[in-house]
């Protein structure tokens, strides 16, 4: 892969960097990748391209690109931590991948002088970033250089994400007025940015399990001649960590000596960030966790995101002081609507069960416990712990799935003696 013609131009209100992304190994067409803003913060925009390295080596591994070339000056310490990313991402993943060169100019990026140190936060709206940027307030005064000062909230992420899909610029402009509120609460700036960084390869697996958290990072990198802090916040705590695209092992690394990344806020559970927020009116009254993106409201009470925050703000007695939902209980009928289907999930779901009983929520409780041994029964299967696991792994390594295949063989044999 080759990163080519690093520009910056101005159109009408709007400022844009840009690189040409050129596949070498792989048949994926060329494109232009972009992080764009306001005019309001030309200034603050740089060609970096720190930025577009960031963005280009995780989906360079993926799909088997040996190199990823940039004739450009790089910090050393992004360098190796890049190289130690896509070491982690391989190791997690495995399969026919290997940890491509990264080829840079012979010359090394020298830090920017710079006047004041400036921390900032990625904000959708959502649980995660909101308990950062509380707890944030909470822990650090005004002046204090890890303060947040900025919240950039990006287009081409959550909204926006897949590229066939109608533009959904409406909905983020109806996100950026409700996050306006909290951010005015919280003393900070906004500042909206697109990007169509994803577009590099935005199918939902890849992005969630090795690409998000770099993404996030190489948008951070084109704003570092203002921020010298960004904080991602942690989607998982210490106890559920698991290999996933944004994650303690991976998100520092993607730091350079003018930009500190941080993974934040992994050693609380889901639930104690709940109540973290739902103690902050402004966020709790402007929550916006929708996955869905409906065109008539914010969140759409309906999909796993609403409705196991629902069911989190009913356990701290919350759910009925906010305007963010289109309910103010959640009914057994509801919650039965769901299927657990992660590690994740299922912890979070479970460590609702002691709140609810508190509140004699039996009804939900029963269907949460159902759901829980469902998933843990598949899990069984998926991991082959069972008896019949160990008859799977005994045939593939002594047998050659000799059995498996006898197997296949006589059902569709059998199919056919029944047609």
């Amino acid at each position: 892969m080759r990163i080519e013609n690093l520009t910056q131009t101005q159109s009408g209100t709007t400022v844009r960097i840009e690189a040409t992304v050129i596949w070498e190994d792989c048949d994926r067409p060329q494109r232009d990748i972009y992080i764009q803003v306001d005019e309001a913060f030309a200034a603050d925009l740089t060609a970096n391209p720190h930025a577009f390295l960031t963005a280009c080596v995780v989906p360079a591994m993926h799909h088997g690109e040996r190199r990823v070339c940039i004739d450009e000056p790089i910090c050393p310490e992004l360098r190796n931590g890049l190289l130690t990313s896509l070491g982690w991402l391989s190791h997690w993943y495995g399969g026919q991948r290997c940890v491509p060169l990264i080829e840079a100019s012979n010359r090394v990026r020298l830090p920017q002088r710079r006047n004041s140190e400036r921390a900032a936060s990625f904000l959708s709206g959502g649980i995660d970033s909101l308990a950062t940027l509380r707890e944030n307030r909470l822990n650090f005064p005004p002046e204090h250089p890890r303060s947040i000062k900025d919240c950039l909230m990006v287009y081409g992420f959550d909204i926006g994400a897949i590229e066939t899909r109608p533009s959904e610029i409406q909905i983020f402009e109806r996100s950026k007025a409700l996050l306006a509120p909290i951010v005015v609460d919280a003393q900070a700036t906004l500042i909206p940015v697109a990007t169509n960084i994803r577009h590099l390869d935005d199918t939902i697996e890849f992005w969630i399990d090795e690409f998000f958290g770099a993404s996030l990072a190489a948008v951070a990198h084109a704003f570092d001649r203002r921020i010298s802090t960004m904080y991602i916040a942690s989607g998982l705590d210490i106890s559920n960590v698991r290999p996933h695209g944004s994650n303690p092992m991976l998100d520092p690394n993607y730091s350079s000596t003018d930009l500190q990344i941080r993974h934040d806020g992994v050693r609380h559970t889901r639930l104690e960030k709940v109540k973290i927020v739902a103690e902050w009116n402004t966020a709790l009254q402007n929550l916006r966790v929708c996955t869905m993106n409906p065109p008539d409201r914010i969140n759409c009470g309906e999909c796993e995101k609403c409705i196991r925050t629902m069911t989190e703000l009913l356990a701290v007695g919350k759910l009925s002081e906010t305007r963010a939902f289109p309910v103010d209980d959640v009914s057994a009928g509801l919650l039965n609507t769901l299927t657990f289907h992660t590690v994740y999930q299922n912890a979070f779901f479970r460590e609702l069960i002691e709140p609810l009983a508190s509140q004699g929520r039996s009804d939900l409780i029963r269907v949460i416990e159902a759901k829980s041994q469902q998933f843990q029964k598949q899990l069984v299967w998926e991991e082959e712990r069972d008896w019949k696991g160990a008859i799977k792994r005994f045939d593939r390594k002594h047998l050659g799935s000799s059995m498996y295949k006898s197997y296949k063989a006589l059902r569709a044999s059998t199919k056919r003696g029944a047609a």
